[in-house]
């Protein structure tokens, strides 16, 4: 199989890696360590001319391809487990921003760049692209697009899925559907283009998307919140939307129990509460406005200012209990690292963590729940909720009464198949925003609409006959 791969036309040297280099291991290993990849190849095409050669040679000889990214998954989406004579196809040497259009606000750019670089691009011409989250250093835009990645802006500006206005995709066969469209609207048929995005890479290869952008705030007002409860949360969440005109970005929950955690393993991060709330939120909104942006006689920004008036009102009558506003921007920066260091003591072999969203009325009632469920076969459990509150995003992690790990598979296994019965139940989503991958395999076996699992599989069998993209992944086998 390697010697017909270099006889591919068109890719260069550096392309081909062989699964005897060790420059293949960092393709191979999984960021989570839950899954384990081999690979005949990993293939690092440079053009989408390259990657439809591929396409059509793994078309014709059935040679099932991993589309990568990144490599940030948090699902095994990205990883080869039980395949055989598998390819890994990077997309990371295709990075180019092939058009800037300040004036439209979009930018049509390669599957391989690096979220991070999108954002220094958009900034440079005074424009926010809003996809934002910890992982953004090192994933790629394709992989972001694949999985409709979430993050914490999910609340103001939607998901990678709402910020895409076209698309190019390399089908299974090698053909190349062009949906590079910059438009806002385009009635032309079927949304083929959302198609794509989501499917994590098993009905073709993204490699190029047009996505737009939005005004570069002029100001950002961040603060921790202190609170007794969830529904204290969502009324102070509604009262800053109302006040502010949708002015804010992102609401995010966390529990005490994370603001322990980091005390202990990374007790370098500062920390908002002496003594951790029960619940602690990091809050911002932002403006576009220069007058809202001026600085005051006080040194602070008017947003800013607005934002202390409104947190003082939500003291007075006990919707909160304490608060910390950024004074600067080193102070927001803090803030913000605090929250972004959660994948680092979360995705922990002790606890179980799952990534559900609910709708927001129903969060306490469903943690109720979870507490009752579990209580018997974990004896003190203890939930922490650690969510992107103000779009119902919960990554939940369930922990033991004493912190030790859980004996076996066999349990987490029934901590997953409890809490997402539950999920359904409260007419919530087992998947938020990390995708299926083969994590969730399962759970789409047990809990999708089987209506909805055959009108996929019809989907998959169509652009994919030989089922040669990305298989065993999002789409259980009938």
């Amino acid at each position: 199989m390697l010697d017909a791969l270099q006889t591919l036309d068109g890719l260069d040297e550096a392309a081909l890696l062989r699964a005897s280099e060790d420059d293949i291991a960092r393709y191979i290993t999984d960021w989570t360590g839950m899954f384990e990849s081999q690979a005949e190849a990993v293939l690092r095409p440079s053009s989408t001319a390259e990657v439809s050669a591929i396409m059509r040679w793994a078309h014709e000889h059935k040679v099932p391809v991993v589309p990568m990214g990144g490599n940030t998954g948090l699902c095994g989406g990205a990883t080869t487990s039980g395949m055989d004579k598998a390819i890994i196809l990077s997309l990371e040497r295709m990075k180019q921003i092939r058009h800037f259009d300040a004036a439209a606000m979009t930018m049509e750019v390669e599957a391989g760049c690096i979220l991070e670089e999108l954002h220094k691009q958009a900034e440079e011409a005074d424009l926010f692209f809003p996809l934002y989250f910890g992982a953004r250093g090192n994933c790629m835009i394709g992989g972001n697009l694949s999985t409709n990645a979430g993050g914490s802006n999910v609340l103001r500006y939607g998901n990678t899925r709402d910020l895409c206005l076209g698309l190019e995709v390399v089908l299974p066969d090698g053909r190349i559907l062009n949906l590079l469209s910059g438009l806002r609207k385009n009635n032309t048929g079927y949304d083929l283009k959302n198609l794509f995005i989501g499917a994590e890479g098993t009905l073709g290869i993204i490699t190029a998307a047009s996505l737009k952008m939005v005004p570069m705030p002029k100001a950002r007002a961040t603060a921790f919140l202190a609170l007794n409860s969830i529904s204290d949360a969502l009324a102070v969440l509604n009262r800053m939307q109302r006040a502010t005109g949708g002015a804010v970005e992102a609401f995010e929950l966390m529990p005490d129990i994370l603001m322990r955690q980091y005390a202990e393993k990374l007790p370098h991060l500062k920390q908002p509460f002496e003594n951790p709330p029960r619940f602690s939120v990091l809050m911002e909104i932002a403006t576009p406005e220069e007058a809202r942006a001026a600085i005051g006689s006080d040194g602070k920004s008017v947003i800013t200012a607005e934002l202390e008036n409104l947190l003082g009102a939500a003291l007075e009558e006990g919707q909160i209990f304490d608060a910390v506003v950024a004074q600067n921007e080193q102070q927001r920066y803090d803030m913000w690292h605090l929250r972004e260091s959660a994948a680092l003591v979360m995705i922990i072999p002790q606890g179980v963590t799952l990534d559900v969203a609910l709708p927001l009325s129903g969060i306490e009632a469903f943690l109720e729940d979870c507490i009752t469920k579990l209580e018997p076969i974990v004896p003190g459990v203890r939930l922490s909720p650690l969510s992107h509150l103000g779009d119902g995003n919960l990554h939940l992690n369930v922990l033991a009464a004493d912190d030790e790990a859980f004996p076996d598979e066999a349990l987490r296994a029934q901590i997953v198949h409890i809490v997402d019965d539950l999920v359904v139940a409260h007419k919530g989503s087992f998947s938020a925003e990390h995708g299926i991958g083969l994590a969730k395999k399962k759970e789409m076996s047990r809990l999708k609409d089987p209506v909805a699992l055959a009108v996929m599989r019809a989907i998959k069998s169509v652009l994919d006959p030989h089922y040669i993209m990305n298989p065993g992944k999002v789409v259980p086998s009938a």
